[in-house]
């Protein structure tokens, strides 16, 4: 792939390692190609941080794992802040870690790719500390939603797909306060990490620093 020398240099000078959060009953692989196109586009490869999750633990306990990793990143680049790149139930932990562990301060831009943020009733088929919390109407919900959906000056970001079957209706994805994205093409739900235009999105609205 090409890459523009306007992306490379706007790649090289932006200072946020990205960590990847996936989602359900995956692990970092998951972002294998997403995070090989960042490279591509100028992104050193100490800044690109592929993290895996035991997946049926509370989102709760995943959120505390993250802070520490997210600590690790931080320390080990020198950076002041990190970007979040979630899908799927990625988003929960990761937003429970900005509302109620502190991140809010340490995350510039936080992404959500087909984040069940108001719960989907796939849930319903699957077992689990993690999988009763994405229920809709869940107490894990109740309480991560409630208030501010967008807390602290974090900058937040959502994209959707009218052809996503697992994460439904398509507005649970939605946040107030958020830049909700509506994808123009059919996009399936695990496609969401290696379509190229949502990658083109997501690396823009990470390069772009601003609503």
């Amino acid at each position: 792939m090409a890459v523009a020398p306007a992306v490379a240099a706007r790649a090289a000078a932006i200072p946020d390692p990205i960590v990847f959060v996936h989602g359900w009953n995956s692990d970092g692989s998951t972002w294998t190609t997403m995070a090989d196109r960042f490279r591509a586009d100028g992104w050193p490869a100490d800044r690109l941080h592929q993290w895996s999750y035991p997946t049926s633990q509370s989102n709760a306990t995943t959120a505390s794992a993250l802070a520490r990793e997210i600590d690790r990143v931080l320390a080990a680049t020198g950076a002041a802040k990190v970007d979040l790149v979630t899908h799927s139930m990625g988003s929960l932990s990761s937003r429970y870690y900005l509302k109620n562990l502190g991140g809010d301060t340490k995350v510039d831009g936080w992404v959500s790719l087909a984040g069940p943020n108001h719960g989907t009733g796939t849930a319903y088929w699957c077992g689990g500390a993690s999988c009763t919390e994405m229920r809709p109407g869940s107490a894990f919900l109740n309480e991560l939603n409630s208030g501010d959906e967008t807390p602290g000056s974090v900058r937040y970001a959502t994209w959707r797909s009218s052809c996503d079957g697992i994460v439904k209706p398509e507005n649970t994805v939605v946040l107030d306060g958020a830049r909700n994205t509506r994808t123009a093409s059919c996009v399936q739900h695990t496609g969401f990490p290696v379509d190229p235009t949502v990658y083109r999105d997501v690396r823009d609205y990470i390069v772009a620093r601003s609503r």
